[in-house]
């Protein structure tokens, strides 16, 4: 069985989406027609801009999702499942029809700018936890006076914290002393997929509730359960729990190959979630698209 997964922020590069822009009549449209949705053009920014313009909160997001969306559509094949992380399961429920493209793309750009309000709150950042076992490191966290949880489970031995910044450097230390190969404070605006993006749920939940889902074409194995969903109503709730829940990306990519996922296909831009999963599982075949 064939499972496509979709990218989050962090994959954007200047030039993405170009060639499909210049190849594909149907991509060419659908650029524009997200040019028109968000009200600027991106299609300027994705193909020519600097790598600081394309870090914008308003740009990264969309530009992440339009071009994951559109190259999926250029390649015109059903996935048996389908699966993203964080941002990138917005892509994976246009890829499986829950969402129609235009939805899709104005609810990623709602998301971007709640998230970006939400950042500005508290003072807080997010580190990336290197050789340690999941129990250590949420333990560590649970221990510490304020706030600090287990945000992204991206592989074995490959877990990122969230929170508040003085909790989340004090858990640091305490991380390292446990033995952590490292623990280091990433490059991030926020405390993403943590209950610091609290005002960012609210926000969004809003904006969901008012959207239409549909029943999907294949399961989408959502970040907060690591399960398939098929349910509009379910899809819509985990949805809105992904941002303050953790992207349980390990645990997700395990049930999919148990469910009978034997090739995985990266869509969007970048390489790193195939390479996740062979972190995951060294056995299935794994694609960049």
């Amino acid at each position: 069985m064939k499972a496509y997964v979709f990218p989050g922020q962090g994959a954007q590069f200047t030039g993405m989406g170009k060639d499909l822009y210049e190849n594909s009549a149907e991509a060419k449209e659908l650029f524009e027609k997200a040019n028109e949705i968000l009200g600027f053009r991106i299609t300027d920014i994705m193909f020519e801009g600097s790598a600081e313009e394309l870090k914008e909160t308003k740009v990264t997001q969309p530009a992440v999702f339009l071009h994951s969306v559109i190259f999926f559509k250029t390649l015109n094949t059903q996935p048996d499942m389908v699966a993203g992380h964080s941002l990138g399961e917005f892509s994976a429920l246009v890829a499986n029809g829950a969402l129609s493209f235009e939805d899709g793309l104005k609810l990623v750009s709602q998301r971007a700018m709640a998230m970006q309000k939400a950042c500005e709150i508290t003072p807080s950042t997010m580190a990336a936890v290197l050789n340690l076992d999941d129990k250590v490191v949420e333990d560590i966290c649970a221990e510490i006076d304020g706030v600090v949880v287990a945000a992204n489970y991206n592989c074995p031995g490959q877990l990122v914290i969230s929170g508040e910044l003085k909790a989340v450097e004090e858990a640091c230390e305490k991380l390292k002393a446990a033995g952590a190969k490292r623990a280091l404070i990433l490059p991030v605006g926020g405390a993403f997929h943590s209950p610091m993006m609290e005002p960012a749920r609210e926000e969004l939940a809003a904006a969901i509730e008012a959207t239409t889902f549909s029943t999907p074409s294949c399961p989408v194995y959502q970040n907060v359960t690591a399960s398939a969903v098929s349910d509009p109503a379910e899809i819509k709730k985990n949805l809105i729990a992904q941002l303050t829940g953790a992207v349980r990306w390990t645990q997700s990519v395990n049930q999919m190959i148990a469910d009978g996922a034997t090739s995985f296909t990266e869509v969007g831009p970048g390489k790193v979630l195939v390479g996740l999963v062979k972190k995951i599982n060294n056995e299935v075949e794994t694609i960049s698209a």
